[in-house]
């Protein structure tokens, strides 16, 4: 019997402003999104779901729980989303064995993490 969890699909992120938000997520992550509605924008990001919701203003947002997208080149990718908007929460930071993460935040206060691992494969194909 397979397992009945597959993996992580989707990371949602509540933003007061979606049309600014949609812009801004385009630019950071270098793609359009392939849903544009007024209830949800999302983006394929590497084949995972990064997806958009309108939300409540405000900078009460609960630090529970941290996406970490991948990227090649951290601390290139880190200034890059500073220079589009975003502010530091945790600069880049080995945690070992060259696995380098780092957290932002993007304008409407979510957290946006990045990680650099080189151990990191995917040990199947996405289904």
């Amino acid at each position: 019997m397979g397992n009945k969890i597959l993996g992580l699909r989707t990371t949602i992120y509540s933003v007061s402003d979606i049309t600014a938000a949609k812009l801004w997520y385009a630019k950071v992550f270098e793609t359009q999104p392939y849903f544009d509605q007024p209830f949800y924008v999302g983006f394929d990001i590497g084949g995972f779901e990064l997806g958009l919701q309108p939300g409540e203003p405000g900078n009460d947002k609960k630090e529970s729980v941290v996406a970490y997208w991948g990227v090649k080149e951290i601390h290139k990718e880190y200034n890059r989303f500073i220079e589009a908007g975003a502010t530091e929460y945790e600069k880049p930071t080995e945690v070992g064995e060259g696995i380098i993460v780092a957290t932002l935040k993007d304008p409407w206060n979510n957290i946006i993490g990045l990680i650099f691992n080189p151990h990191f494969k995917l040990s199947r194909l996405i289904e």
